[in-house]
């Protein structure tokens, strides 16, 4: 793009602008510099949900990763793409760990992560989380608000390239079905002090940012060769007395 040379002029119009910017928008504002999540707006008498997140692996496999992810989030696209194959196939297909994937959709910086997180959900219902969840990233710098003010044909576009159904999708994202679901994940990362995307957590370790794949190998390592704690024995009751 060619560079203009803007013409000297008053700074009043700037600051005005400014102004009414800043009383527009100043609690989201806040919001941003805290590094905390705006609250997602649910439909009255929506009914409370239990944080469940989506599993890849085997549920009883010795060490569990958890990610709470924002699909917008630059840090976590990076983290998926590069870090994603390798957990995938050295961690989780190799039976060493698990991996849950939590929303944490960061809204007020945000603006298109919350219909990336519905996509998903809806993805889920028909067994294709993941497949999503991989295009979702892998096409973040088309569909992010830096991009468009429209993601939905983009995204839907991916659920017809995973073979979704797509009446059935359609459904599911007109009436934001998964809505209480995204808040319940996200208010359990809020429960655990997750103020940042992405956010790993293995044991009791919180990984704010992420790790490499090579970090995180170290830490499920250390973690599968910890011995266990053996379980408390009651004393053996004495013999009845003949």
């Amino acid at each position: 793009m060619a560079k203009v040379t803007p013409k000297k002029k008053s700074n009043t119009g700037f600051i005005a602008v400014v102004v009414v910017v800043l009383a527009a928008g100043g609690a989201g504002l806040w919001a941003t510099m805290q590094n905390k999540p705006a609250p997602i707006e649910l439909p009255s008498g929506a009914p409370a949900m239990k944080a469940e997140g989506y599993l890849r692996g085997n549920p009883n496999a010795p060490v569990s990763i958890i990610e709470f992810a924002d699909f917008e989030c630059p840090g976590c696209g990076q983290f998926a793409t590069l870090q994603g194959p390798d957990i995938k196939q050295r961690l989780v297909d190799a039976g060493l760990a698990n991996f849950r994937f939590y929303d944490f959709p960061l809204t007020q910086i945000h603006q298109n992560t919350l219909f990336a997180h519905l996509s998903a959900a809806c993805a889920n219902d028909q067994g294709k989380f993941w497949e999503m969840h991989d295009q979702l990233f892998a096409g973040q710098p088309d569909w992010s608000t830096q991009a468009t003010g429209n993601p939905r044909k983009l995204i839907d576009g991916y659920a017809a390239a995973i073979g979704l159904d797509m009446a059935a999708y359609g459904t599911c994202m007109d009436s934001q079905k998964h809505l209480a679901q995204i808040q319940a994940n996200q208010a359990e990362g809020n429960t655990r002090g997750v103020n940042s995307t992405p956010t790993i957590i293995v044991g009791n370790k919180v990984y704010p940012g992420g790790l490499t794949f090579d970090e995180l190998k170290k830490v499920v390592d250390s973690l599968a060769a910890a011995p266990a704690v053996a379980p408390a024995v009651a004393p053996a009751a004495d013999s009845a007395k003949k």
